[in-house]
């Protein structure tokens, strides 16, 4: 039986990322490119959640973050140790994805979402069911950023 376009490029993708080494994956909800420090765990670990979210995940190790977040514009009070960029969307932090999954459905009319810091149990951050923290939405038409999303413990 031949193989559907679909299957036939999720193979060839495959292969590509066992030849070359590629951070690359085949997914359904879009292509995300994250900027983290080479030595940072928490952000590898929440790179790994987003592929399990079904997102195309491309990892750029960087030295000098502070130029990521002046580049794509973050707001100091809201920066955190990892950027994202997906579909022209700036992701700072431990954005679960959940959230940008509202975001991409709804396309408000913001320049991104952000968890500042590092709070516990965020996604990379331990995962926990009692995590409780806020995303807020920044940017663009809007002065002040404005809770967008919050992460509330599991029942």
């Amino acid at each position: 039986m031949p193989l559907s376009r679909r299957e036939f490029l999720t193979a060839l993708m495959g292969f590509v990322a066992l030849t070359t080494g590629t951070r690359w994956a085949i997914a359904g909800k879009g292509h995300m490119r994250i900027y983290k420090d080479p030595l940072c765990g928490c952000c590898e670990s929440w790179a790994e959640a987003m592929r399990r979210a079904a997102y195309a995940v491309e990892v750029h190790n960087e030295a000098d973050m502070a130029a990521i977040k002046r580049r794509f514009a973050v707001p100091a009070d809201l920066e955190a140790c990892h950027t994202a960029v997906i579909e022209g969307y700036v992701i700072e932090g431990h954005v679960p994805p959940e959230a940008i999954g509202k975001l991409m459905d709804g396309r408000p009319a913001i320049a991104g979402l952000a968890v500042p810091g590092m709070p516990e149990g965020s996604i990379g951050m331990g995962d926990s069911p009692n995590a409780s923290y806020d995303v807020y939405a920044f940017g663009k038409s809007e002065a002040t950023p404005r809770l967008f999303y919050r992460v509330r413990p599991r029942a």
